[in-house]
């Protein structure tokens, strides 16, 4: 059986901008105190990637929905990592809505970063967070903590230029 060409990332062909969206779910957090959002948009940053804009939105499940129903429609976004909301209480919403708008899913992502993050804490089998595609954009849900998103981001960083080629269609022999 011949490999799938575009399963595998082709070093001849222009990779494209990553450019993200970085969307902090909190009912508390402000610009002031969203320590993980500003992990996130460093470690972005640091591997080269575009942060477009940095959002914080509160926790409440239709707010959530229409705000990736707005921010996955944009045509300079290709990738949404959110931070929060993917725990056990009752206003952790975070995965819903994600499910609420993508396309298809992208477990993968998710499976891997539970299974790495449990070699450190078994509070990681706790993250309900869920990654998928809705167009052209994958969603990637991150936990809430600081420690948590530093420590999920390098378990997906580095697929997430190959995942953006193929939502991209860069991979592709022109």
């Amino acid at each position: 059986m011949r490999p799938n060409a575009d399963a595998v990332p082709n070093p001849t062909m222009p990779n494209t901008p990553i450019k993200t969206i970085v969307l902090s779910i909190s009912d508390s957090r402000t610009e002031e105190n969203d320590e993980s959002g500003v992990t996130l948009t460093e470690l972005l940053l640091t591997m080269g990637a575009q942060v477009v804009e940095k959002i914080i939105v509160s926790d409440d499940l239709s707010d959530l929905r229409n705000t990736l129903y707005v921010l996955t429609d944009r045509e300079d976004v290709n990738l949404i990592i959110t931070t929060g909301g993917t725990g056990f209480s009752a206003r952790d919403n975070t995965p819903e809505a994600t499910r609420s708008v993508i396309e298809r899913d992208a477990p993968g992502l998710a499976e891997a970063m539970r299974r790495e993050t449990y070699k450190k804490t078994p509070m990681a089998m706790l993250s309900r967070g869920v990654c998928g595609i809705r167009g052209k954009t994958l969603i990637v849900n991150l936990p809430g903590s600081p420690d948590a998103v530093s420590e999920c981001f390098e378990v997906i960083k580095p697929v997430l230029q190959h995942a953006v080629n193929l939502l991209t269609g860069e991979t592709k022999h022109k």
